[in-house]
């Protein structure tokens, strides 16, 4: 079985915008990164508590909090320290048993240690709330290439688990059946971005070598129930400019937000189609899709 979630940020900074679309396409799943104009690590636990008690109502969970920890320079990393504390506070708080995490900007090979260092302390931190770190391969992060995050898993942090995004590691050069065959049986949930690898436009899922369909099934063969996290980034929406600093490249336009999130959801909806798998209605009212 597979159950879709998303940065519904994607579609609207609005909290009410993103719960209503993840509702007009059966997604009860959410990675909360942006709300209402505010990034998830800045919430107070206030806004935390009436953000969860009011996707609750709509029949969302928060299954991952989208966090931006770990996603300052490696000089930086000691003064970081408190806002682990205060994101794991707040995951809590929102019901989210796992945050996404990085490991840090201009850190290289010869940083391995301290890098380890502080992702052991991050996760003794999430430890004492309960909750798990699961680290993305972002770009220009310690942990953005093939060799890095083996490193990394093979470095046996206890508490960290692994996000894969195929996008991120076309980015950085890497062929995504290589990293395949490498890091699905180690990866614990997978981001869904793809890319054109020759032009560096991002495509809604299967229209790009981020090879979505091979991922799909490997899940399929694997026999395991897993969640895929859309994340499109097929047109800028509120606060791209602080999670990626790069420009957007796509390669389709689209009116509004609501149009691209649309899209994103169908094209991966179909990529699950072509791959045998049906969506089907849950006992407990949310959906997913079985094979």
């Amino acid at each position: 079985m597979i159950r879709l979630c998303a940065f519904a940020d994607e579609s609207g900074k609005e909290l009410e915008v993103q719960a209503r679309e993840l509702c007009r396409h059966g997604i009860s799943l959410i990675e909360l990164r942006n709300v209402n104009g505010k990034n998830v690590s800045d919430l107070t636990d206030e806004e935390a508590v009436a953000c969860r008690e009011y996707l609750a109502a709509n029949g969302i969970a928060v299954w991952s909090v989208g966090s931006p920890l770990g996603k300052v320079k490696l000089s930086e990393a000691e003064a970081h320290m408190k806002k682990v504390e205060r994101v794991c506070h707040l995951a809590t708080l929102l019901g989210a048993d796992k945050i996404r995490v990085f490991s840090f900007f201009e850190a290289g090979d010869a940083d391995f240690e301290a890098v380890k260092g502080y992702l052991v302390r991050m996760t003794e931190i999430a430890a004492k709330y309960g909750v798990a770190l699961c680290h993305e391969n972002e770009k220009e992060i310690y942990g953005d290439t093939l060799a890095r995050v083996k490193t990394l898993i093979g470095a046996d942090i206890p508490g960290l688990g692994f996000v894969f995004d195929p996008a991120n590691y076309i980015q950085c050069g890497e062929d995504i059946p290589t990293a395949l065959e490498a890091l699905f049986d180690k990866t614990d949930y997978f981001h869904i971005k793809d890319v054109v690898a020759a032009t560096g436009q991002l495509v809604p899922a299967g229209h790009g070598d981020g090879c979505i369909g091979e991922l799909v099934d490997r899940i399929a063969a694997s026999g395991r129930d897993r969640v895929l996290t859309l994340e499109p980034h097929l047109k800028v929406f509120e606060g791209y400019g602080q999670i990626d600093n790069t420009v957007l490249h796509t390669a389709f336009t689209y009116g509004t937000n609501q149009e691209s999130f649309a899209a994103a959801v169908e094209a991966m909806k179909k990529v699950l189609a072509d791959c045998g798998y049906t969506e089907a209605a849950l006992a407990d009212g949310t959906r997913a899709f079985v094979k």
